[in-house]
């Protein structure tokens, strides 16, 4: 019997099928299955080609390096993440949610540029030039040097390009660009693919910074085929939570700088505004001990921020006891509970309600917050009180040891600098021994009581 060959691949994954489908059935993609024997070009020898002097492959001592140079773009937790600033010839993807932001920041970004003096080429697939104008305008971001251009064809933009000349072009979004050259609706993976392929090689041969507006998918993941990730140089995801004006912009990707930098920012009626010290945002703020609460000093990237952790027990009136999570991790509260229980004896935590949250609505999914959330619910539970100079770090294991959190100095500096007068982040402590020293430290003699790091 002849053997039957798979003339269908996903040109996502690699996934093979023997007829098409519509979605992959190995990375769940639509509309990525195509034909590959038809795709498939006929197979031929490759022929050795000559190598020029010039081109000839040297020894990577006997290579000069050249320095990257990176020009500011005027806003600083931006050029933050991309490692000082945007380099020539770069191509940038900036992901997001619908309205979390994208277009006011570089928005904001191509005036900052243009208030400099350089041509800024902004175009937007998605308004009009009224549309954009209306929103510089409300932001303060008109400048003389700022082009605007509402083109969705890709022949159109490059003569945009090659007409303004410009020294920083962003396009607003690449999944609504197409190109003449290639079937398929806009947003298609064979579209998205050949803009972004375009664009990057624009990008390389002007020496023309490019920033390009990624759509997300449902998930968060940034739509279109992966391959649009590869080809850029940088690629920066803006996160934010409709019910909160703050916004962080993380990089995932940077050929020119670290990937664990984060910026943050605030959104107002005027625009966007940098946070250069977001140290207050996630803190009360009370005048008074309550229980329920403690503070501890989270890593968000290269940043460490005091955040405080509160907790909540309620007598439970359900067959099963609720536990409500916001801002931490289900999983891991789950687990600190049962080590609370067991190593710790508190054994009616099974029978009460437990709600624990983060103040301003940021996310900690790090364990360095591990002996903070169970000192936020040991406080609740005992209905204790921590000084408000006090701040807890350290991973909690099963057996109730606790571990010493990653960059100890730098969150203890920043706990100093901030007022916080006692830390409590020693790894040869028990679970149980933390508790009573938290609980029994006397405010005005902490150093003598709790361990202080030396700074």
């Amino acid at each position: 019997m002849a053997k039957t060959s798979a003339n269908f691949r996903c040109t996502e994954c690699g996934w093979s099928s023997l007829k098409w489908v519509g979605r992959c059935g190995e990375c769940q993609a639509w509309g990525t299955v195509v034909d590959n024997a038809e795709n498939a070009p006929a197979a031929r020898a490759v022929v050795p080609i000559a190598i020029s002097a010039a081109r000839a492959a040297k020894p990577i001592t006997a290579i000069e390096l050249d320095e990257v140079t990176h020009w500011p773009s005027g806003i600083n937790e931006f050029d933050r993440v991309l490692g000082g600033g945007i380099v020539p010839g770069a191509a940038i993807l900036l992901s997001g949610e619908p309205g979390v932001g994208k277009s006011t920041l570089l928005l904001e970004v191509a005036s900052r540029a243009a208030a400099t003096g350089m041509r800024v080429l902004y175009v937007s697939a998605e308004e009009s030039v009224n549309q954009v104008r209306m929103r510089a305008q409300r932001t303060g971001a008109l400048q003389p040097t700022l082009y605007l251009a509402a083109e969705v064809d890709l022949g159109v933009i490059l003569g945009q390009i090659d007409q303004v000349k410009p020294q920083l072009l962003i396009v607003d979004s690449v999944q609504t660009v197409q190109s003449a050259n290639i079937e398929g609706l806009a947003g298609g993976p064979s579209q998205v693919r050949e803009v972004a392929s375009t664009l990057t090689r624009v990008a390389k041969t002007k020496n023309l910074p490019i920033v390009l507006v990624g759509h997300v998918t449902k998930d968060g993941s940034i739509a279109g085929p992966r391959l649009l990730e590869h080809l850029v140089d940088v690629v920066c995801q803006f996160e934010g939570d409709r019910q909160t004006s703050l916004r962080f912009v993380r990089a995932l990707k940077n050929r020119f700088g670290p990937t664990d930098e984060v910026g943050c920012f605030e959104m107002t009626g005027d625009g966007i505004a940098e946070v250069s010290d977001p140290s207050g945002l996630f803190l009360s703020h009370a005048r008074q001990p309550v229980s329920g609460t403690c503070v501890t000093i989270a890593l968000d990237g290269r940043r460490a921020l005091p955040v405080e952790i509160q907790a909540l027990d309620v007598e439970s009136k359900a067959p099963q006891p609720r536990r409500v999570v916001n801002g931490v991790d289900g999983s891991r509260v789950a687990m600190l509970l049962a080590v609370l229980d067991r190593r710790a004896g508190f054994r009616k935590l099974s029978e009460s309600d437990i709600y624990v949250s983060t103040v301003g609505g940021i996310r900690v999914t790090e364990p360095g917050a591990d002996l903070a959330i169970a000192l936020a619910i040991a406080s609740a539970v005992n209905e204790k009180t921590l000084p408000l100079t006090f701040a807890a770090i350290g991973e909690i294991s099963l057996a109730g040891e606790i571990r010493k959190a990653a960059s100890t100095k730098q969150r203890a500096a920043e706990a100093k600098r901030l007022g916080f007068n006692t830390v409590l982040d020693s790894e040869a402590l028990h679970l149980r021994e933390a508790l009573r020293l938290a609980f029994t430290v006397d405010p005005m003699a902490a150093a003598s009581r709790v361990k202080v790091p030396n700074f």
